[in-house]
């Protein structure tokens, strides 16, 4: 018997019994559902779910609606707000997963010269690499990132992708939405382009330095 099988057949033998539970114990026992669900039924939830979502490039709310014996109805909204309009609770848990897997994976450039550029996030180790190339060198290239020029003289109409593109000197944004894959592609091809001999990798362990010699 599972816990919420147990914390339900408390609740169904008071019933039976003709026992009213206080109040204070009502509320403990929401608690202890909420709790039980939040430990044991949200982290296969979202395991299952998360591999159906990755193709998903845009933000959404998926909202749950679950009566017993009834089916499953999932509704979709762009609407961050939604979750608060219609009075849920959050019910956050920590994911977790093996090392192997959760290990978080960052950009590392390295130079011809032995210099290396490596940030604390991908995205910054990115736009460093592209500013050392030449960034109006780059835009020449007319490079695409995740359906987005790389780099653009323009913000973009859509917000999910305009607060990715970072803004750099004469007016240029630099797009860094998408994968480290997507990331490393394309300064691939920045450094064959220019002959600039890069050696470009995804490291699991990120550093706090910027430009430096090893």
């Amino acid at each position: 018997m599972t816990k919420l099988e147990k914390l339900y057949s408390i609740i169904e033998n008071s019933h039976e019994m003709g026992v009213e539970l206080p109040e204070d114990v009502l509320q403990q026992v929401n608690e202890l559902e909420e709790k039980i669900i939040k430990e044991e039924i949200l982290p296969s939830l979202s395991s299952n779910l998360e591999p159906l979502m990755q193709p998903i490039r845009r933000d959404l709310v998926l909202v749950v609606e679950y009566h017993p014996g009834q089916d499953i109805s999932v509704s979709l909204s762009r609407d961050a707000k939604v979750a608060e309009s219609l009075g849920a609770k959050s019910l956050n848990y920590e994911h977790r997963v093996e090392a192997p897997i959760s290990m978080r994976t960052s950009l590392r450039v390295t130079f011809p010269d032995g210099s290396v550029i490596q940030e604390p996030e991908s995205w910054m180790t990115f736009v460093e690499a592209i500013k050392v190339a030449g960034v109006n060198r780059v835009k020449g290239l007319g490079l695409i990132l995740d359906t987005v020029p790389l780099v653009s003289d323009r913000l973009c109409d859509d917000p999910v992708y305009r607060k990715s593109q970072k803004p750099i000197e004469d007016g240029l944004y630099i797009m860094t939405h998408g994968n480290n894959n997507q990331k490393v592609r394309r300064l691939k091809e920045i450094s064959d382009a220019f002959n600039l001999n890069w050696k470009i990798e995804m490291t699991a362990q990120p550093r706090k330095s910027r430009l430096h010699k090893e």
